[in-house]
């Protein structure tokens, strides 16, 4: 048993936030952030939009490439850190919206990292014959814990929702491997100190601006490309395969420097790395299923297609996915 990429969704939210923008908000240029980021705008949600709604269209245009419906999914996991709230999950409130009744829901957190590692575990249902069918969706709303006045992070993130819907499958199609690694020990590296059970809620709290990402920039761009380069490898390893062999690289769109740096030591050219940084930023866990969906639209994806997916984010976590389309 294989489990097989069989639909895929995204929606972005309408606002458009560019570099100039941003340059009335806090002490930036439009150069500096493209320079050292690759990003030229991001998309911004509504004040009325929560993870959730941001979901529903991704994962509605997920099932109708798929050819289901929503009675015919077992399982629905949607990848955040940036919840409606903390419960009930926002993976229930996707469930309700949608009737999927019959479906266990649950929502999974390991940040920038999250789509992949519900990739893994969807995996393992529907290789193990737990589930047939299994709709994924990272969203997020990231402009909620930007500190707007922090210039070295609140340029970097945007929002938005991408979705697959796995089926369980038979022959050489599908999730070849997948690879999930952690190291606790960089915890601070990126974090939101504030909100949960730790520093929870108060006057002093919100003054200190502890609710919102704090992110030591460098030292995280190193670990990223060492890990994300290590990940790589060893995936290429256990399938026998080597870079030139692959299709398409489709990383977690958070640095255009990132993504260049680790597709150089692959020895990749860049027409083979799906890109969209430029026009929507860091989504975390929303930015692997909104690249491969794009990719997928634009016919770059054809069957028999190797791809490689990799993502790394806070905690640290980091993982990567094999897969024949």
């Amino acid at each position: 048993m294989r489990t097989r990429i069989i639909g895929t969704g995204a929606y972005l939210p309408k606002r458009v936030m560019t570099n100039r923008d941003l340059e009335r908000i806090v002490e930036t240029t439009e150069n500096w952030i493209l320079e050292r980021t690759g990003i030229r705008e991001r998309r911004i949600a509504d004040e009325d939009e929560a993870a959730s709604d941001l979901a529903i269209p991704a994962a509605r245009r997920a099932l109708e490439m798929a050819r289901l419906n929503e009675k015919d999914l077992d399982l629905i996991m949607v990848a955040t850190i940036t919840p409606d709230m903390f419960f009930p999950s926002t993976a229930c409130l996707v469930q309700d919206r949608l009737g999927a009744y019959q479906a266990a829901a649950f929502d999974l957190s390991a940040a920038c990292s999250g789509f992949l590692y519900a990739l893994s575990v969807a995996d393992q249902y529907i290789r193990n014959g737990v589930y047939k069918n299994v709709l994924i969706i990272g969203s997020e709303v990231m402009s909620r814990i930007v500190d707007w006045t922090d210039r070295n992070t609140c340029v970097l993130f945007g929002d938005g929702a991408g979705a697959v819907v796995l089926q369980r499958t038979k022959g050489e199609h599908g999730i070849l491997s997948t690879h999930l690694h952690s190291d606790g020990r960089l915890w601070d590296l990126i974090q939101v100190p504030g909100g949960g059970s730790r520093i929870p809620p108060s006057p002093s709290m919100l003054a200190e601006r502890k609710p919102y990402i704090k992110m030591k920039g460098n030292e995280t761009f190193k670990v990223a490309v060492r890990t994300l380069e290590e990940a790589v490898y060893e995936t290429l390893k256990t399938a026998h395969v080597q870079p030139s062999d692959l299709s398409l690289l489709i990383p977690h769109q958070a640095n255009l420097r990132i993504i260049q740096a680790v597709a150089q030591r692959l020895g990749l050219p860049m027409e083979k790395v799906v890109l969209n940084v430029d026009r929507y930023g860091n989504t975390s866990a929303a930015s692997i299923p909104i690249a491969l969906d794009e990719a997928v639209r634009q016919g770059r994806v054809k069957d028999g297609d190797l791809l490689l997916f990799e993502a790394f984010g806070a905690g640290l976590t980091w993982a990567s996915a094999l897969v024949r389309w």
